[in-house]
């Protein structure tokens, strides 16, 4: 345990996350980065910056640990830092730093620094954190159903019967990027989650536990794991909560974080990642996007995202929940290559109204398939079972039937295990913007990558 805890320090020095963190500054900023010639890592020495399991997912799918791992340069760290502002989070795949302070002109300065590319405002506003925790009753109603009322929730992808073979998410290890997770360590249901570890990257200072209940209710979905109760989709994995959304504002920094902490997660080796977040408009009207920037690239998270796959981690995320409003669309991350990207259908397979649909502005297929995500079956932060609507609850859904089919077939690399989920689907031959590839069987995909006889 101690051999693991300072690997997690060494990995948090690395990307950035114990820069320190000012309440009172006012002003973000993204700096983005020409290179990273100065260097004090080599990429003959990962085990410097990267997990043991971070490397050996790398080896097992064939992938080479290239320039992009590799931790943004410290000396062009630290000549930044020497401006006057305060280091927040670093992102070595992109290549930045951000940035907070009060003072714009300390910005001009840092422009002018020869290995600086760019400059760009990415918040403004008044840090916000929560201390309050809503009341508990912690008295749930247990049913006749071994998974209680979230049996539908599996059973439409047949992701069951991989539980009945013993593929529960064991081993695997996810993820969950989100807002806050609001009394996850006091509600007695959902006390034998194997969390490995917490991070916030919004306010290091904030209590998660404290922050948004989205996240909470994100993670029932998949890590619940109570009999009678509730059992979620991959209720054996082990998780990381992440938190990179500041419910208070909607701002381009938040980007910024999530690329932190998706970065973070590669290191610490995760398997797979679940990100029920996305954007498309901001306090700032003039950072709002347009459906031309849904091409993969435009949106820093976007690029963040198609990148984990590259590293072998499959990232499933929300469409949005924009079906029923004037923007329609899927928000970045959504729009990212090689990303499991999940609508929203009721319990019955109908399409809920508010799931956002594509496809992306290059014309790739989006959403890619559908979960149940109108009238989720989810833990409140009273510690009882509620219903929820939005894809926000249709993604960690899928992510946990997606851990189980993966541990099923762990031969399979990431973008494979993509391929596989939206073939498996029930509109594979003719996907659609509105469904994507549809309502995946997953026990059929199972029993075909491992040559088995097909069988209801």
């Amino acid at each position: 345990m101690r051999k693991f805890v300072l690997l997690v320090f060494a990995l948090n020095i690395c990307l950035g996350v114990s820069a320190q963190f000012t309440p009172g500054d006012t002003l973000k900023y993204r700096i983005s980065l020409k290179d990273k010639a100065a260097t004090e890592y080599s990429l003959q020495k990962p085990e410097k910056y990267l997990s043991g399991k971070s490397i050996e997912r790398r080896k097992r799918q064939g992938l080479a640990i290239d320039s992009t791992d590799l931790p943004v340069c410290k000396k062009y760290v630290d000549a930044i830092r020497k401006k006057g502002v305060h280091v927040l989070v670093t992102g070595k795949w992109d290549n930045f730093v951000t940035v907070s302070c009060n003072d714009s002109t300390l910005i001009d300065e840092i422009a002018k620094l020869p290995f600086v590319r760019s400059t760009e405002r990415v918040w403004k506003g008044i840090t916000q954190r929560s201390f309050e925790r809503d009341s508990l009753i912690n008295k749930p109603l247990r049913s006749d159903s071994l998974y209680g009322p979230a049996v539908a929730q599996i059973r439409m992808s047949r992701a069951n019967l991989l539980h009945n073979a013993g593929f529960k998410g064991q081993g695997m290890t996810i993820a969950v990027i989100d807002a806050g997770f609001h009394n996850v360590d006091r509600i007695e249901a959902m006390k034998n989650i194997n969390i490995l570890g917490v991070r916030d990257f919004v306010n290091p200072e904030a209590d998660i536990y404290a922050e948004s209940s989205h996240g909470m209710s994100v993670l029932s979905c998949m890590a619940m794991n109570q009999p009678n109760v509730m059992i979620g989709t991959a209720p054996e994995a082990s998780y990381w909560l992440l938190r990179s959304e500041d419910e208070y504002s909607e701002n381009l920094v938040e980007q910024d974080y999530w690329a932190a902490a998706i970065e973070f997660a590669d290191s610490v080796g995760v398997d797979l990642v679940n990100t029920s977040l996305g954007y498309y408009s901001f306090d700032d009207p003039a950072k709002n996007y347009r459906y031309r920037d849904l091409n993969g690239h435009y949106a820093l998270m976007s690029r963040e995202a198609a990148r984990a796959a590259d590293k072998g981690i499959v990232v499933v995320c929300s469409a949005g929940n924009s079906g029923a409003g004037s923007w329609k669309k899927i928000t970045p991350p959504g729009d990212a290559e090689n990303v499991i990207t999940v609508g929203a259908v009721n319990k019955r397979g109908e399409l809920a109204p508010f799931s956002s649909v594509g496809n992306t502005s290059d014309g790739r297929v989006k959403p890619d398939v559908v979960a149940v995500g109108l009238g989720s079956d989810v833990m409140g932060t009273d510690g009882n079972l509620r219903h929820a609507n939005g894809t926000s609850f249709s993604s960690p859904i899928m992510c946990g039937m997606v851990a189980c089919l993966w541990q099923a077939c762990p031969k399979l690399t990431a973008k494979e295990v993509i391929e596989l989920v939206r073939r498996s689907g029930d509109r594979a031959d003719f996907p659609d913007n509105i469904y994507g590839y549809g309502i995946p069987d997953l026990w059929k995909a199972c029993l075909t990558v491992n040559g088995k006889v097909i069988s209801d």
